[in-house]
């Protein structure tokens, strides 16, 4: 993984439309989600460059605020092994 980014938004339609514009801003791919509190929390978690992945998040982040709060964002370039590791065991379950 080059670059991460992950974007934790309040409210499950704040979350579709901000991954929505993330994917369009930049050449990125959702790796997995997390919902937690009943879907009231979703987290997504996106890879690129970190060119991409910075702007993909700042364009999630401007679309999340609109619908709903934004809770965190983060964009995390070179990610140690053990950062992978968690993000790409969500991704399995994700993919199950």
């Amino acid at each position: 993984m080059k670059a991460i980014g992950i974007l934790e938004v309040a409210a499950n339609v704040a979350a579709i439309e901000a991954l929505d514009a993330m994917l369009k801003a930049a050449d990125v791919r959702l790796v997995t989600t997390e919902r937690t509190l009943g879907g009231r929390l979703v987290s997504m978690i996106i890879e690129g460059t970190i060119s991409d992945v910075q702007e993909a998040i700042e364009h999630g982040k401007v679309v999340a605020a609109r619908l709903g709060k934004v809770a965190a964002a983060i964009t995390i370039n070179n990610p140690h092994e053990e950062v992978q590791r968690l993000v790409l065991h969500s991704a399995r379950k994700l993919n199950k």
